[in-house]
């Protein structure tokens, strides 16, 4: 979100991003655009949801706007109804295949009410845009809307890219949620010889944690907790591998397209990355992963295999320096301009 304001406000539209507060909620860091966080009574769970809808509800009704966004199908009623009473342009952003995460696909009432609240609100959207091509594909024939792809990519980068030989470890950014291979990966580090970092906060931290003490790797495995995004692309470029493994837990994860993925590629990292189609995609047209699959064991192989094979290891690197010239924000943001240059006609 901070990378699409910033191309917005710097093409002068007037931009307020709007979101909520939560307990563990770091100070919100001066930027270019405005900053809003609404407190909600109930944190999580299907009250949270009504709460914060009503909120945003009340809060857009009253403000001076042109265009509102909506971020995934968890604001999208709200930003709906008030674009509807106000005559006002609505745009879909879709950053994942909301009604396919695992922690709605499981729960059928819970997932009909959100696929009731998608067929309703997604067709009205004047514009919509998602995070890769499969997912533009299901959206555009579910909804009879079409879906551009915008990728969650970094900008092309001046930072000086120093790998230190001596320095060896794995690195994991991101939620700390469901399926994300982390279980998998903190036993697999019985068996691997570099430290394992996991940069990212979470719903399963604890539960984490007390894997590691498990497993007896709690030499090994560093939870680093929450790190601003300036900070972590510093910390990216040294690490030696990047993890983003999942498990198939649903039509979300197996058509991501994560922005680990990028932030892996453009700071140079060989990652170890899930066999699902995105991924594969563009592995195929530059090789700067290494498929693996979301068990143990092939985890620990494909983890050693990369750190003592220095000529595959630089292969993958070298294909990295390549794939960030085709895959940044400098291409992606010109599609995003044109949406709204588009919308706001």
């Amino acid at each position: 979100m901070q990378r699409i304001c910033t191309t917005l406000a710097n093409a002068n539209y007037d931009i307020e991003l709007v979101g909520r507060k939560k307990k563990t909620s770091i100070p919100l860091e001066n930027k270019i655009y405005v900053q809003k966080r609404l407190n909600c009574f109930f944190q999580k769970g299907k009250f949270f949801y009504i709460e914060h809808n009503i909120r945003l509800f009340f809060y857009l009704i009253f403000k001076n706007i042109d265009v509102i966004s909506s971020v995934d199908l968890d604001t999208i009623f709200a930003c709906t109804i008030v674009s509807k009473i106000r005559s006002k342009k609505l745009v879909f952003d879709a950053h994942e295949y909301f009604t396919e995460v695992p922690e709605v696909t499981n729960r059928k009432s819970i997932k009909k009410i959100w696929e009731i609240v998608a067929k309703l609100c997604i067709p009205k959207t004047d514009a919509a845009y998602t995070v890769g091509e499969s997912l533009a594909e299901i959206f555009a024939e579910k909804y009879h809307k079409k879906f551009e792809v915008i990728r969650n990519v970094p900008p092309l980068s001046n930072l000086q890219i120093i790998k230190s030989s001596n320095e060896k470890f794995i690195l994991y950014q991101g939620d700390l949620n469901e399926g994300r291979g982390l279980e998998q990966m903190i036993e697999a580090m019985q068996q691997i010889d570099a430290e394992f970092c996991i940069a990212g906060n979470g719903l399963q931290l604890e539960k984490f944690k007390h894997l590691a003490i498990k497993f007896h790797v709690t030499e090994k495995v560093k939870f680093l907790g929450y790190i601003n995004p300036d900070e972590l692309k510093k910390l990216t470029v040294k690490a030696t591998i990047g993890i983003n493994i999942l498990e198939n837990k649903g039509l979300s994860y197996y058509y991501s397209l994560a922005n680990k993925f990028f932030d892996y590629m453009h700071a140079e990292v060989p990652q170890i990355c899930a066999p699902f189609p995105e991924y594969e995609k563009i592995n195929k047209q530059f090789q700067i992963a290494l498929p693996c699959e979301c068990i143990v064991s092939k985890i620990a192989d494909t983890i050693n295999a990369l750190l003592n094979d220095s000529i595959i290891y630089k292969k993958l690197q070298s294909q990295c320096l390549k794939a960030k010239e085709t895959f940044n924000w400098e291409i992606e943001e010109k599609i995003l301009l044109k949406i709204y240059a588009d919308v706001c006609k």
